[in-house]
């Protein structure tokens, strides 16, 4: 329960000032022993997007810098918001969850993760990184 009042409550930080509200959107589909979710990620890469555990927060980051050329002399860019962003966002999963627990898959703009519940988590051992597939 905690996690579905943590998921509730989370909100994408205001890094992208008045777009922020479009940025990270996310949706979780609740199964019998897991959880899904799916988080919006338009117009970054995957190798942009960084997961992190501690401390029972699953934090998601992604950041982009692109330096676009200017090769024609007869315009320019007045302003420029597309080349440069970042956004991140917390979720509370519980101290039971360790990061190999959890299954990345990045594909078309939309980040897909997969969490045990901690009743139903096996207890084997696994190496300590999350993988983006």
């Amino acid at each position: 329960h905690d996690f579905e009042r943590a998921m509730r409550a989370a909100e994408p930080r205001n890094v992208f000032g008045k777009h922020a509200a479009n940025v990270m959107k996310t949706d979780v589909r609740e199964n019998k022993d897991s959880y899904d979710v799916f988080v919006d990620l338009p117009g970054f890469k995957k190798e942009d997007i960084k997961l992190d555990l501690e401390n029972g927060y699953l934090t998601i980051s992604a950041q982009r810098s692109e330096e676009l050329d200017q090769k024609n002399e007869e315009s320019r860019y007045i302003r420029q918001e597309r080349a440069v962003g970042s956004c991140a966002r917390s979720f509370y999963v519980g101290k039971e969850l360790e990061p190999t627990d959890i299954a990345a898959k990045f594909e078309n703009g939309i980040l897909s993760l997969h969490l045990p519940k901690a009743e139903a988590k096996k207890q084997e051992p696994k190496p300590t990184m999350i993988e983006i597939q």
